[in-house]
């Protein structure tokens, strides 16, 4: 690591199950190994309060990574599929954004994504993504719950980040949690056909 502190994230959970979607994250946030807030907001809803997004990694490099996330979703109509790869292109090849350090996690009631600067974009197969740190364990924390009740996506983000927080020094029980409305997809009720 060239002698550098290592970087430590958050955790960021989100889920979709059914026709509902819910975010979550942890408010602490650690510079090296010092805990400097408790409650810090990494996850928000954009896009008309149609898409939730997440972030772990630095603040000022998620901050900007929303507003561009927001811009591409603007761009094409709500189209999240569409704009989650073009946003990761952008970071991928643009001289600034490809030094930003950071991970979006990304969910609409139609998708989930992970997106991170090396181009990376995944949607994974049973509509959990996490990131950060103790990503890992809340997202097995998330699939066992899944597999075992049938918990509405908020009751399974709150149980699931009580769990990663147990296990996490780097996540904290300070929870910032955010839904979306049953069925409401981003491009909106009625969408149009696409010329793309």
């Amino acid at each position: 690591m060239n002698g550098e502190a290592r970087v430590r994230h958050t955790t960021i959970l989100g889920v979709r199950r059914g026709a509902k979607a819910a975010m979550g994250g942890d408010g602490q946030v650690t510079v090296g190994e010092t805990v400097m807030k408790q409650s810090a907001r990494k996850v928000r809803k954009i896009y008309k309060d149609r898409v939730l997004v997440g972030f772990a990694g630095g603040a000022a490099d998620a901050l900007t990574l929303f507003e561009k996330f927001e811009n591409k979703l603007d761009e094409y109509k709500g189209n999240v599929e569409r704009a989650v790869v073009e946003l990761a292109k952008d970071w991928r090849t643009d001289r600034v954004l490809r030094r930003l350090e950071a991970q979006l996690a990304v969910v609409s009631s139609d998708h989930c994504f992970m997106i991170s600067g090396t181009g990376d974009v995944i949607e994974p197969d049973d509509g959990v993504v996490a990131i950060g740190t103790g990503g890992p364990y809340a997202l097995a924390a998330c699939r066992a719950l899944m597999k075992h009740s049938d918990l509405e996506p908020r009751r399974l983000v709150e149980e699931s980040l009580a769990t990663a927080a147990s296990i996490c020094v780097f996540t904290n029980d300070k929870l910032t949690i955010e839904e979306l409305p049953a069925g409401q997809s981003a491009a909106g009720a009625a969408t149009e056909p696409s010329d793309d």
